[in-house]
C-alpha cells in the first residue's frame, strides 16, 4: 500500500505525510479491515461477534416485520399472474387486518368485465374473487384453502400462481349475469392445497364451515387437476374456481363482487378501458408486489414506521455502547498510532470506519436472517392459522435494511469517538 508502512504489533501502522488524499482514504479503510479481521480470528472477537449478532437480530426483525406490513397493505391478494393490468377499489380501511372485517371490494364486475373485453386491444378480462373456504378432505377433517375465483376464456392464463387451462372456458355461471344452470362446480388444486386435503384429481370436496348453509346443499368441488404454483405461492394452499361459483359460496354473487379485476393486452388500451369502467378504482400494472402500497395503508405504514425506529433504536443503542467499550480497550493501541504519526482525525477515521463497517455485516447477515425469517413465518401460518402467506419479500428489503444498518451506525459512532479523542500518548504510557 503506496506511502503506509506496517509496524510489529496489533493494529499499529505507520503512516506517510505524503500520498494523496485518496490514498490516505484507502490505507484508513485498510487499516479498518484489517483491525476488524484480526479481532474476529483472535480471541478478541466476543464482543464484535455480540455487536454483529445484535444488529443482525435487529435487521432481521426489521425486514420480517416489514414484511408482515407489506403484506397486509397487500390485503392478502393474490399476486401472481400473467396479466398487464390489474383494477383494484381505493383502499379507504384497514379494519379487516384486524378484526376480521371484509376490505373493499369492487361491485358490479361480471358485467364490467364484460365490457372491458369488448374494447379493441383487449384480449380477455377477469374479475378476481379471493375468499378463504373450509373444505372437507378425504378423512373428514376440514381444511382451510385460499380459492380464488376467475373467469377462463379459450388462451390459458395464469392467476394466483396456477392456469386457468383446466377451467372450462366461459360459461353460463361466468361470462354473463345469468344464474340459470348449475354451476360448474370445477376446481384446480394447487399440489400444497392437494397434500392439505390429500387429493387428487376427479376428487369430490365439499364446503364446510362458515360459507356452508342450512338452508340448501351443501356445495361441493370436483378436482379437475393439481398443479404446481409458482414460486411465490409455493406454501400457500391455492385452489381456481369459477368466479360465479366462489360469488355465489362466499355470498357475493348479489353484487357480483371481486376482489380485483386482472386484464390481458395491449397496456395502454386495458388501462384505457379499466379507468373508463371503474373511473373511482385504482388502476396499475401487475408487476408484483408494490412496496408504495404501504403508503397507501395506514396501519401497514404504521407498523413499518414503528419498526424503523424501534430498530434504529436498539441498533444504535447496542453499537454504541459496544463500539465505546471496545475503543475503551484500545487506548494503547491509539496511544501508539498517534506517536507514530496518525492525527486525530485520521485515528477517529478508523473508529468509525471499523463501526460503519461492523453494523454493516450485522446488516448482511441480518438481511439473510429476516428473508428466512418470512418464508418460515409464512410456512408456519399457511400450515396453522392462515389460508396463505402473511407477509411479502421485495428486492427493495436489502438497499433499505442497509441504509437503516448505516443510519444507526452514523447515529452510534460519536459515542465511540468522543472516547478516542479522549486518550492521550502520555496518559497510557503512565498506564
Amino acid at each position: 500500500m503506496d506511502g503506509w508502512s506496517r509496524m510489529g504489533g496489533d493494529d499499529e501502522f505507520d503512516v506517510s505525510s505524503g500520498g494523496t488524499r485518496r490514498a490516505r482514504w484507502r490505507g484508513l479503510v485498510g487499516i479498518s479491515v484489517i483491525r476488524l479481521w484480526k479481532r474476529m480470528v483472535t480471541t478478541r472477537s466476543g464482543r464484535l461477534v455480540a455487536t454483529i449478532g445484535a444488529v443482525a437480530l435487529t435487521i432481521a426483525l426489521l425486514v420480517v416485520v416489514t414484511g408482515i406490513a407489506l403484506g397486509l397493505a397487500d390485503g392478502g391478494a393474490v399476486a401472481d399472474d400473467d396479466a398487464d393490468v390489474r383494477i383494484a377499489p381505493e383502499e379507504s380501511a384497514t379494519l379487516s387486518a384486524v378484526d376480521g372485517v371484509e376490505g373493499p371490494r369492487l361491485g358490479a364486475t361480471n358485467d364490467r368485465a364484460e365490457t372491458i373485453r369488448a374494447e379493441d386491444g383487449v384480449a380477455h378480462a377477469s374479475p378476481v374473487l379471493v375468499e378463504p373456504v373450509q373444505l372437507e378432505s378425504t378423512d373428514g377433517d376440514p381444511r382451510t384453502l385460499l380459492l380464488v375465483g376467475v373467469v377462463p376464456d379459450d388462451e390459458p392464463r395464469t392467476v394466483g400462481g396456477l392456469s386457468t387451462e383446466s377451467l372450462e372456458s366461459g360459461g353460463p355461471r361466468d361470462a354473463d349475469d345469468s344464474s340459470d344452470g348449475p354451476p360448474a362446480g370445477e376446481i384446480v388444486l394447487s399440489a400444497t392445497a392437494a397434500d392439505r386435503l390429500e387429493a387428487d384429481a376427479e376428487e369430490t370436496l365439499t364446503v364446510t364451515g362458515p360459507h356452508r348453509s342450512d338452508e340448501r346443499p351443501a356445495p361441493s368441488f370436483t378436482a379437475s387437476a393439481v398443479e404446481t404454483a409458482g414460486d411465490d405461492d409455493l406454501e400457500t394452499p391455492i385452489a381456481l374456481v369459477h368466479l360465479r361459483d366462489l360469488q355465489t359460496v362466499a355470498g357475493a354473487d348479489g353484487g357480483q363482487l371481486a376482489d380485483h379485476v386482472l386484464i390481458w393486452g395491449d397496456a395502454d388500451a386495458a388501462t384505457a378501458a379499466a379507468a373508463e369502467a371503474y373511473p373511482d378504482a385504482t388502476v396499475q400494472a401487475t408487476d408484483g408486489t408494490d412496496p408504495s402500497a404501504l403508503f397507501g395503508d395506514g396501519l401497514a405504514f404504521a407498523t413499518s414506521l414503528l419498526a424503523l425506529i424501534v430498530g434504529v433504536t436498539i441498533c444504535a443503542s447496542f453499537v454504541a455502547t459496544t463500539a465505546g467499550m471496545t475503543v475503551n480497550e484500545d487506548r494503547r493501541t491509539l496511544a501508539v498510532l498517534e506517536s507514530v504519526g496518525y492525527p486525530t482525525h485520521s485515528r477517529l477515521t478508523i473508529i468509525a470506519v471499523s463501526t460503519l463497517l461492523t453494523t454493516l455485516c450485522g446488516a448482511l447477515l441480518g438481511i439473510i436472517l429476516g428473508v428466512g425469517g418470512i418464508h418460515a413465518l409464512n410456512t408456519v401460518a399457511s400450515a396453522t392459522v392462515a389460508p396463505g402467506a402473511v407477509a411479502a419479500v421485495h428486492p427493495v428489503f436489502v438497499p433499505y435494511a442497509i441504509v437503516v444498518a448505516l443510519v444507526s451506525g452514523l447515529v452510534a459512532v460519536p459515542y465511540p469517538l468522543a472516547v478516542a479523542a479522549r486518550t492521550s500518548v502520555l496518559a497510557e504510557v503512565g498506564r
